[in-house]
């Protein structure tokens, strides 16, 4: 992943990561608060050897021999030698092992000088068995591990109290502030790793690469998710001023940048899933081509769970199937909604072999009817993954658009949607991304197909040269004179 793909997974999940970097400062406190203050007292010990009168050279040698031993001594002080004593001393009830977890002794590098630190919940205690025990030390150096062979005889090592124990004032231990910053981090750590896990975990499509990771084909618009859009699902027709009307009418023009070549404007409109907005897409870019002008038929292709009867409230009875079984002429069946030149065909009655009625030769003199007198022929068709019905369609058709919902689709689904379209030689002409979020960091990358202007500016008709005027004259035309004579 790259950097903006991370700084994406921080902005989605920052909810998370303030929970749980609340949760580790919380922490963090909360351990500070139940542990035990402890204080911590020190002394200093100068250990030397005995030169009295001696030479220059004795002197030097017997510094060196003073720097040999502190080593040595710095691991008698918390043995029972050193600790029992002071235990007597000061009447503690405890050993020399527990005690000597609470004494530790040190010397700096190069030097005769051993610091002894002592840690307790008590700060005078603290400052007594610190004394005490270099008291102690002392002792046990001059009278047990340097004691000089002859009787009456002074020990040639010297050890010398320079900085005695004082009361601390205050607690070395908890230390709150590092303990709330750990706290902190180890929150925030956590946080960040669950939200990485659950951007590893999901297998959902979310942004422009996550289609690009599936497919080349191009992305022809994203569709802003509104939450009402069950109750008004033409948003182009209720709603014409709203940024998600705005959206249908990038599509189309995505659309007809797109057809560029000669041929039948003829597509398909499917999905890999139901539920991914298929239907209404379908609808909405119809009305949306409408409005410059084109002749569009809208043909509900769901002969299984028809939809755009219901969204374009007309009546359903009399549709496609009836015409491909000969029982309505096609003229007859198409039903003219609003006040451009949009005309619909809805499902009719739901037959009992969809794909081979869609597959027969009924359909490509349908559609073949359709291309010759329309500008754009839009065809709903069922999920991919479900039936083979939009993959027959495919093969009729200029090519197919495929729906697939941010946040709903899983990149396996889609995936399968597109190998079924090209194993089936369909083509896919690209994907319309439906339900964008039109805020937070999933919507940065589709921003250009959900800019927030919420005024409408009516896009002028396209114009036509003479020769495609002429043209549509003469299919409008030759279409009466066709409805005339069936009417007859």
């Amino acid at each position: 992943m790259e950097l903006r793909d991370y700084l994406r997974i921080l902005h989605k999940n920052w909810i998370l990561l303030l929970v749980l970097l609340i949760a580790g400062l919380a922490g963090g406190a909360g351990y500070a608060f139940l542990q035990t203050p402890k204080y911590e007292a020190s002394t200093q010990l100068y250990v030397s050897v005995r030169t009295e009168g001696a030479a220059t050279g004795d002197l030097v040698q017997g510094t060196n021999f003073a720097r040999q031993m502190v080593t040595s001594y710095v691991d008698v002080i918390p043995t029972s030698l050193v600790l029992d004593p002071v235990i007597e001393e000061l009447e503690l009830d405890t050993t020399a092992g527990q005690l000597a977890r609470q004494v530790s002794a040190s010397t700096p590098l190069n030097t005769v000088l051993i610091d002894i630190a002592v840690t307790d919940e008590d700060p005078e205690l603290a400052a007594a068995i610190a004394d005490a025990t270099a008291a102690s030390f002392a002792q046990a150096v001059q009278t047990t591990l340097e004691k000089p062979q002859a009787v009456d005889a002074v020990s040639p090592v010297q050890i010398t109290i320079t900085q005695p124990a004082t009361v601390p004032a205050a607690p070395t231990s908890p230390n709150v502030p590092l303990l709330i910053a750990l706290g902190a981090l180890l929150g925030l750590a956590a946080g960040v790793a669950l939200a990485v896990l659950r951007t590893v975990l999901d297998t959902r499509i979310h942004t422009l690469h996550d289609i690009e990771a599936l497919t080349d084909k191009p992305l022809l618009g994203g569709i802003a998710f509104d939450p009402e859009a069950p109750k008004r699902p033409l948003i182009v027709h209720a709603d014409p001023r709203s940024p998600r009307a705005e959206s249908f009418r990038t599509l189309r023009t995505n659309l007809q940048f797109l057809d560029v070549e000669d041929g039948p404007r003829s597509f398909v409109v499917s999905s890999a899933g139901p539920g991914e907005g298929k239907s209404t897409t379908t609808a909405n870019l119809a009305i949306a081509l409408a409005e410059t002008g084109a002749r569009v038929a809208l043909l509900d292709g769901d002969l299984r769970l028809p939809r755009v009867a219901d969204y374009m409230g007309l009546e359903g009875g009399v549709g496609i199937t009836d015409v491909l079984i000969g029982r309505v002429q096609l003229t007859d069946a198409l039903q003219k909604w609003g006040a451009n030149q949009l005309f619909v065909l809805t499902s009719g009655p739901v037959p009992p072999n969809p794909s081979e009625l869609l597959g027969s030769a009924a359909m490509d003199q349908l559609l073949a009817a359709l291309t010759e007198h329309f500008d754009y022929v839009l065809i709903d068709a069922p999920p991919l993954l479900l039936v083979t019905d939009a993959a027959v369609l495919s093969k009729k058709t200029r090519g197919v658009i495929l729906a697939a919902a941010s946040g709903k689709t899983k990149k396996q689904d889609l995936s399968g949607a597109v190998r079924t379209l090209d194993t089936a030689g369909g083509n896919l002409l690209g994907v319309v991304v439906t339900m964008l979020p039109t805020k937070g960091p999933d919507s940065y990358g589709y921003g250009s197909y959900t800019y927030g202007s919420t005024h409408h500016h009516e896009q002028a008709p396209v114009e036509l040269t003479r020769a495609q005027t002429k043209e549509r004259r003469a299919r409008r035309r030759a279409a009466e004179k066709t409805t005339a004579g069936q009417n007859a």
